[in-house]
C-alpha cells in the first residue's frame, strides 16, 4: 500500500533534517553509543539470541559472497562491528578464504565477543583474536590491513565520514574495504505505521526508528573520504512476522532497536495502535505482516599507483555526437 502524501512529506522532512545534522554536524550526535553498547550487550546475555541472527547470517553470507568477485589475498583482515561473529562463520562456511590468514573481530560490545570466542566453528588454519573498538575511534596504526570487512554495523556510527576516513586510512595502499549497512527504506511499513499512530494518538510526530543511509549518500561518503574503485549497490529483504509486536520483539533481539538521541516516547496505547494500523495496511493474507529491510553494500580501495585512473576530462579521442553516427540504424526503404 502506498503512503499517504502527507505521511510521506512529514517522514521526508525529519529524514532531511537527520541527514543534515549526521552529515554536516559531527559534534551533533545523532545516537546514543552507550544506549546501542546496552543493548548489545543484553542480547549477549538472550539464551535464546540464535533465534534472532538469521538476518545478520544472511547479509554475512551475501558480503562474503562478494569478495568472490575480487581476484586477491587478503591475509590480514578486520571484522568491524563483527557482533557475535556472522562473518566469522560465513567464512568458515565458505569454501575459500580468500587468502585469509589472521582475522581481528572487534565490537562495540565486549560481552557478544566473548559469545564469538566461545562459539568458534572449528580450530583451524584462521587465526582469530578479538578487540573491543568502538568504531567511531579506530585504535590501529595506518596502512596495516590488507582487508576491512564490515557487516550491518556502520549504520550506527554518528560520523560517518570521519569513521570511513579512519578505515581507509588503516588500510595499507590497494587494501580492499566492503561493507554492508540498513539502508533508508528499512522498515518503511513500521515507520508509516508509527507516525499515523502518532498523529491519531498524540497529535504530532516522534522518531521511534533511527535513521539509516540512502543509496545516494553512500558512494558520496566513500569517495570523500578518500577511497578509490568506488561502489555501491543495494538489496531488499522481506521478513514476514506473525505482527508487529513480534518485529519489535525481533529487533531488539538483533541489537537493531533505537538509539536515537531524539527517541520518542511511546505508550501502551499507542503501541497497541501502531500494530492495528501495521495490520490494516501491510497484512498479507495469510495474517502474517512483512517488513522490509534494504541492505546498502559498499566497496572501496585505499588508494595505489597501479590502479585504474578515470580519463582527464578533455582526453576523450570520440565526441558523443561522432559516437552516435557508429549506431544509427539505417531508413527502412
Amino acid at each position: 500500500m502506498a503512503v499517504p502524501y502527507r505521511l510521506a512529506k512529514v517522514a521526508s522532512s525529519y529524514n532531511n533534517y537527520i541527514k543534515a545534522r549526521r552529515y554536516s554536524s559531527p559534534s551533533a550526535n545523532i545516537f546514543d553509543r552507550t544506549v546501542k553498547r546496552q543493548q548489545r550487550n543484553n542480547i549477549a546475555a538472550l539464551a535464546n539470541r540464535r533465534d534472532f541472527e538469521y538476518l545478520k547470517d544472511e547479509v554475512a553470507k551475501r558480503l562474503v559472497d562478494r569478495l568472490q568477485d575480487i581476484e586477491r589475498t587478503f591475509p590480514l583482515a578486520l571484522d568491524l562491528g563483527a557482533g557475535a561473529g556472522h562473518i566469522y562463520k560465513a567464512l568458515c562456511e565458505d569454501d575459500e578464504r580468500f587468502g585469509i590468514q589472521e582475522l581481528l573481530q572487534c565490537d562495540l560490545s565486549e560481552k557478544l565477543l566473548l559469545n564469538s570466542s566461545a562459539s568458534r566453528i572449528r580450530e583451524d588454519s584462521l587465526q582469530t583474536s578479538y578487540f573491543a573498538v568502538d568504531e567511531e575511534f579506530l585504535p590501529f596504526k595506518k596502512s596495516h590491513f590488507d582487508l576491512i570487512i564490515s557487516s550491518l554495523n556502520l549504520h550506527w556510527v554518528n560520523d560517518l565520514p570521519s569513521t570511513f576516513t579512519q578505515i581507509r586510512d588503516c588500510l595499507k595502499p590497494d587494501g580492499a574495504f566492503i561493507g554492508a549497512v540498513l539502508g533508508g527504506d528499512t522498515l518503511q511499513e513500521l515507520r508509516s505505521a508509527f507516525i499515523l499512530a502518532d498523529q491519531e494518538r498524540l497529535g504530532g510526530i516522534s522518531p521511534h526508528i533511527s535513521p539509516f543511509m540512502n543509496v545516494a549518500d553512500a558512494g558520496n561518503l566513500l569517495q570523500g573520504a578518500g577511497f578509490s574503485l568506488c561502489t555501491v549497490d543495494t538489496d531488499y529483504i522481506q521478513v514476514d512476522y506473525p505482527n508487529a509486536l513480534s518485529l519489535m520483539e525481533h529487533l531488539q533481539g538483533m541489537g537493531e532497536n533505537n538509539a536515537s538521541v531524539l527517541k520518542g516516547r511511546m505508550t501502551k496505547d499507542s503501541l497497541l495502535a501502531t500494530a492495528s494500523i501495521y495490520q490494516t495496511m501491510y497484512g498479507l493474507e495469510d495474517g502474517l505482516v512483512p517488513a522490509t529491510f534494504q541492505v546498502i553494500y559498499l566497496i572501496g580501495w585505499a588508494p595505489h599507483p597501479s590502479q585504474n585512473a578515470p580519463l582527464r576530462r578533455g582526453s576523450a579521442q570520440k565526441s558523443l555526437k561522432e559516437i552516435s553516427t557508429f549506431h544509427h540504424e539505417p531508413k527502412a526503404p
